[in-house]
């Protein structure tokens, strides 16, 4: 593929590039690099160089993963391994010295800039007006979206239009959160106006992308006219559509979905997926380094569409995977799962008895290892329909997690009429599309009928659908908290869900029942030494990141968040 053939290329060329200066020496061109001033000639420069700042782009912290780890911020996700800091986020023990460095998105931004400085060189006979604005509509929407990610985590940020001769011209003060929002969506605006209708390559950002990114800011922003007007353009461009069977666009075989708008690409060997190993559990030879959590199976619904603490829904704490939305075996693998394993080998999966049967060691129970899922959980997007689908090695694959589908759109959609406090009849359509489409059964109409009710619903459903793909903690402390009668309480979600103790299921499975939902006995008279994953905290301070400290050491300028 093209656009990896030159990927190497293109890095070089930014190396090499970015921090020239006018001193003398450096105006004698070296034989054996690329300069500025020798390298754009050709659209094909110009290609190499936009490319180059596709490499992390959607973070430049932690890649194309991120999106796995993000959850486990959140009530629904659970990190063990405390891999790159993740973990500190959901037990609210960062600091500047253990937590999240996405301050690192500047090093993508700096490429950014690098093409709008420098693209002009390229002779107008080389290269077309529109593919010019194309590559500059790309890397503006990345810069867009870049600053946009920076404020929504952090604030107050750096404003970054260029690119520095030296060290010292980076050296800027944070500008006010507002100014960096509404710089990056300027930023986004201009690249929707400019960037092509449909992307040239696979993984290439295009007019649907750059409204997603659009809505999707506007909507952590809260200002929804906004957010609704690019939600509707993308319905508008008539090129997505819902994907009837849900699982399979988070597999091998669905990467070509029409749900899904944008991925970030990878290449078997050239550019690889890296991290498959992290999905599975310790007996497939997988780290089970993120996981779902009992907070997230208790949100979905029994099947008769009643919530399990409601008269009448026949819920059963002994057996709590019995008689749910289908959909909750489509998000999480919970124990007694039919599963096929590792090397194809078919087995009931068995998170919760520290020996099999045949009285073997359970490699798979929860405190078997470090590499055993500590909830007794496993998320299903991208692990199903089975370990085959990837290398043996688990760190050789072509996975292109998903950034954007047309699913997150029509949420967004349905959350803008509900905060406008209107269209509720249009916003339960919606959320009928969902269910509907994984196996559930429509919204009980008489139930959901003030806003404070469809509120409570839609928050709900965005959550279920979108689980496991990096959404929830950025909900959560976006989200007013209502009380019953749809009054605020003072308090952001994140505020009321994060605190406190963190459960797993404990019991045995039974290894006669035919039914795989219900094979899971629970002793719901558990210890509560064996059922406490962790205690986590949450303070206020916790609502932006804290600047990495070596950030703030090489900056003088830069002023710490609040609290840290």
């Amino acid at each position: 593929m093209k656009l990896k053939k030159i990927l190497s290329l293109a890095i070089c060329l930014i190396g090499t590039g970015v921090f020239t200066s006018c001193d003398d020496f450096l105006t004698i061109y070296p034989k054996d690099q690329l300069t500025v001033a020798t390298y754009w000639n050709t659209d094909d420069d110009a290609d190499a160089a936009v490319t180059a700042a596709y490499n992390w782009w959607v973070n430049n912290y932690l890649g194309s993963k991120f999106i796995f780890y993000e959850d486990s911020y959140s009530d629904i996700g659970f990190n063990y391994t405390n891999a790159s800091h993740m973990r500190n986020m959901g037990r609210g023990s960062i600091s500047p010295s253990a937590a999240p460095n996405y301050w690192r998105q500047y090093e993508t931004i700096r490429r950014c800039n690098f093409v709008i400085e420098n693209i002009d060189r390229i002779p107008a006979s080389e290269i077309t007006e529109a593919k010019k604005n194309d590559f500059l509509a790309q890397v503006r929407a990345i810069r867009g979206y870049s600053h946009a990610y920076l404020a929504t985590w952090y604030g107050d940020a750096v404003i970054m239009d260029f690119v520095p001769k030296t060290a010292e011209d980076a050296k800027l003060p944070r500008e006010a959160e507002a100014k960096v929002k509404e710089f990056a969506m300027n930023d986004l605006l201009w690249s929707a106006e400019n960037i092509a209708e449909k992307p040239a390559q696979k993984g290439r950002i295009a007019k649907g992308a750059v409204l997603s990114m659009i809505a999707r800011f506007n909507l952590l922003w809260g200002n929804y006219p906004e957010a609704l007007d690019a939600a509707n353009k993308v319905i508008a461009l008539k090129q997505y559509e819902l994907d009837p069977n849900f699982l399979t666009i988070f597999s091998m075989s669905g990467q070509n979905s029409k749900e899904i708008i944008c991925t970030y690409e990878h290449v078997k060997t050239t550019s690889a997926y890296t991290d498959v190993i992290r999905f599975y559990n310790n007996a497939d030879g997988g780290w089970a380094s993120y996981t779902p959590t009992q907070n997230l199976v208790d949100m979905f619904e029994m099947e008769d569409g009643k919530m399990i603490n409601e008269a009448g829904s026949g819920y059963d704490p002994v057996h709590p995977f019995a008689n749910r939305d289908p959909r909750l075996k489509n998000t999480i693998i919970y124990p007694g799962q039919d599963w096929m394993g590792r090397n194809n080998i078919p087995r009931i999966l068995n998170t919760i008895d520290k020996k099999l049967p045949n009285g073997s060691m359970n490699k798979d129970y929860y405190l078997a290892a470090d590499n055993a899922s500590h909830t007794g959980m496993l998320w299903a997007k991208y692990l199903r329909p089975n370990q085959a689908q990837y290398s043996a090695s688990m760190n050789d694959d072509a996975l292109c997690p998903i950034i954007f589908r047309y699913a997150e759109i029509l949420l967004t959609k349905a959350e803008c009429y509900v905060e406008m406090n209107q269209n509720f009849q249009e916003v339960l359509d919606i959320i009928d599309l969902l269910r509907i489409r994984g196996g559930h059964i429509a919204v009980d109409r008489t139930k959901y009928d003030t806003q404070a009710k469809v509120r409570e619903l839609l928050r709900r459903e965005r959550t279920i659908e979108l689980a496991g793909e990096g959404f929830r903690f950025e909900d959560i402390v976006r989200w007013d908290e209502y009380d019953a009668n749809g009054t605020k309480t003072g308090k952001k979600v994140v505020e009321t869900v994060m605190p406190g103790n963190l459960f797993r299921l404990c019991g045995t499975i039974d290894y006669n029942e035919p039914n795989p939902d219900r094979r899971a006995v629970i002793n719901v008279n558990a210890p509560l030494e064996d059922r406490l994953v962790e205690i986590r905290y949450f303070d206020k301070k916790q609502f932006h990141l804290p600047i990495q400290q070596t950030e703030m050491d090489a900056n003088p300028q830069l002023v710490q968040n609040p609290g840290y």
